[in-house]
């Protein structure tokens, strides 16, 4: 309350709204709404079934503007940059994922994201605009910025619930950013949503919009905190995660965790997958999981060699069981009952320990028959995740050290990866990374079944308010956050489970300007102005730029992915071997011969590398041609 009275006007539609609430949309009367309930016959404008909302025009142009931004490697804060797969991207995410979409498009196993619930308290950009007038600005804000241009602070703003448009900007947000990863995702994909009461509807609409609802698998309700939290009429202790497909006659049966390849696979075996089956030779194998629990778990497995075979653990002989020891999924009286189910294979990469504390030489698995597994392949459709709550992911960081409010659990991503089948070698996106939870599920299961999936997190780095413990510990944005988790994760998991290999680095790039000058529009017929720009662009390289930043750029801008093999051969640079070579530092006859002996499918060269030598450039472009070469110049 702010002691002031309603004016008449404001007192009317107060009335309105109590008596006539269907005619209302975001607070404001809906006119043809109006008419249409006091029973007048009208027809609605453009009437169909569609999602409609204040400013979905302006999405789809800002959806469709091209980006003029590229990433830049930085090496410094990475953690073994050129061996790792895993990458974090710092930037504003609507802009990231422009930029990769040529690189990554159809790659994408399954995308995990947590957005901003619109709860009222949320804050996130809008609209999608990095650069405007004084007088935009003025106008849509209110407010001056001495230079006339917004900054990236200036568009980060509260979406309260007096906002007229509420649901509008959470859509306009929501839009392009689940569009464009969708075009990430290959067609086996999927993406896992998690949302609260406030959107769930809308974001359903939206994505039966841009998957198809034929795309649709399930929402998915969970129980994020313990029902003792109480409210006006009931606890809120829910949340849901909603499941779409890029093409869901593509998606394998959902399973209760991961299921291998059949092994063996001959006649006798069976049918493959797909196939009707009542066979009780055919199975399947699951690993003999390797867990953390009691520790009458822990005891000796025969193998077939003589030997014997333990989890791994911080203590050894195992006597005793500490914390951090691993134990096995049955317990021995279970063991006892199933031990015929049992497969051993012989493994370089295996977990186990054997009786000398070395590492042993096989791998254990247990069959799944497929005649029992005929009727077992989907989860109930109304399956209620209870066992993952919230407090999970906050104890966990705090073993870690990293301040972070309501954190997802690891268990979370964890569990999609397990039912959906994503396996070695998939890529799993996640475009609202905040503190990094689905990088750290990703090492972490990767490290539970020797497991090679590489993670993409991209997060803007959005300032951490000044009251909260983050900052108060040093973390000045939300992206600090993020990559000191994943990079301490890494560290824990290498500790905990000494035994794994894996990858656990991390590439980091951030979000900045082209190493390319970017063309002004003239308006109007200003000779001179348009004299100047064409001057600026006798050569198009930015003066900050560097060779190693083009590279990069050139790299994304050329479809080659952030893992692409870069080689510096002192004049020039071959990438993924001969697939491509960059010529941006000096051009002679010498060096192209070199670059020619490569025998490169492609070759790009700065134009400015031929000045005042038209001739090396003819000769250049002909030898390129005669080779079979394609061969560009910028």
């Amino acid at each position: 309350m702010d002691g002031k009275s309603l004016t008449p006007q404001e007192e009317k539609l107060k009335r309105l709204k109590e008596i006539l609430p269907e005619a209302f949309s975001e607070g404001k009367v809906d006119w043809e709404k109006l008419k249409a309930t006091l029973g007048e016959d009208i027809n609605f404008s453009n009437e169909r079934y569609v999602l409609n909302w204040a400013g979905k025009s302006d999405a789809f142009k800002v959806l469709q503007a091209p980006s003029t931004k590229t990433l830049v490697p930085v090496k410094e804060e990475s953690v073994n940059f050129d061996e790792t797969k895993n990458i974090f991207i710092e930037g504003e995410n609507l802009e990231v994922l422009k930029i990769l979409q040529k690189s990554y498009f159809g790659k994408v196993k399954m995308i995990y994201i947590d957005p901003p619930y619109n709860t009222g308290n949320d804050s996130f950009i809008y609209p999608d605009k990095f650069s405007e007038t004084k007088e935009e600005y003025q106008k849509r804000v209110g407010d001056k910025d001495e230079e006339g241009y917004m900054t990236k602070e200036g568009l980060f703003r509260k979406n309260g619930k007096e906002n007229g448009q509420f649901h509008s900007n959470w859509l306009s947000m929501m839009y392009p950013r689940i569009l464009l990863g969708k075009n990430l995702l290959r067609q086996d994909g999927l993406i896992f949503i998690s949302i609260g009461n406030a959107e769930l509807s809308n974001l359903q609409m939206l994505c039966n919009e841009i998957f198809g609802e034929e795309n649709f698998i399930e929402i998915i309700p969970r129980v994020v905190k313990s029902t003792s939290f109480k409210g006006t009429f009931f606890s809120p202790s829910l949340d849901y995660v909603l499941c779409y497909a890029r093409d869901v006659t593509q998606v394998e049966p959902f399973t209760e965790g991961i299921i291998e390849k059949q092994f063996p696979h001959t006649e006798k075996d069976g049918p493959r997958k797909g196939e009707k089956y009542r066979d009780d030779t055919a199975y399947y194998l699951s690993s003999l999981d390797i867990t953390r629990g009691s520790y009458s778990q822990r005891y000796w497995v025969d193998c077939p060699d003589g030997s014997k075979a333990i989890p791994p653990g911080v203590t050894f002989p195992p006597e005793k069981g500490v914390a951090g020891d691993g134990v096995w999924r049955w317990g021995p009286e279970t063991y006892e009952k199933q031990k015929h189910l049992l497969v051993f294979k012989e493994s370089t990469r295996s977990p186990l320990l054997d009786e000398n504390g070395r590492q042993s030489k096989y791998n254990i698995y247990t069959k799944s028959y497929l005649k029992d597994r005929e009727d077992k392949g989907k989860l109930p459709r109304n399956y209620f995740i209870d066992a993952i709550q919230n407090r999970k992911g906050t104890s966990l960081l705090k073993s870690l050290k990293i301040p972070f409010s309501f954190p997802k659990p690891i268990e979370l991503p964890i569990w999609f990866m397990e039912i959906a089948n994503v396996s070695n070698e998939d890529i799993i996106l996640d475009f609202f990374a905040g503190s990094g939870t689905t990088a750290h599920a990703v090492m972490e299961l990767n490290s539970r079944d020797n497991g090679n999936r590489k993670h993409i997190s991209i997060q803007l780095d959005e300032p951490c308010e000044e009251d909260t413990e983050a900052f108060k510990e040093g973390f000045k944005t939300i992206s600090q956050i993020g990559k000191e988790r994943i990079k301490r994760a890494g560290k824990a998991i290498e500790k905990d489970n000494k035994m794994f290999n894996g990858d656990l680095g991390l590439k980091i790039y951030t979000l900045n300007n082209s190493n390319f000058k970017q063309w002004q529009q003239i308006t109007g017929k200003d000779a001179k102005a348009l004299e100047e720009q064409m001057k600026l662009f006798v050569d198009p390289v930015s003066k900050e730029a560097t060779s190693e930043n083009m590279v990069y750029e050139l790299l994304l801008k050329s479809g080659k992915d952030l893992n692409s093999t870069i080689e510096h051969k002192g004049n020039y640079y071959c990438i993924n071997g001969n697939e491509l070579v960059m010529m941006l530092e000096k051009a002679t006859q010498e060096i192209t011969d070199e670059v020619l002996k490569e025998q490169p499918q492609k070759v790009i060269a700065l134009d400015r590398l031929f000045k005042d030598n038209d001739q090396l450039k003819t000769n250049t472009a002909l030898q390129m041609k005669d080779a079979g070469i394609e061969f560009k110049t910028i």
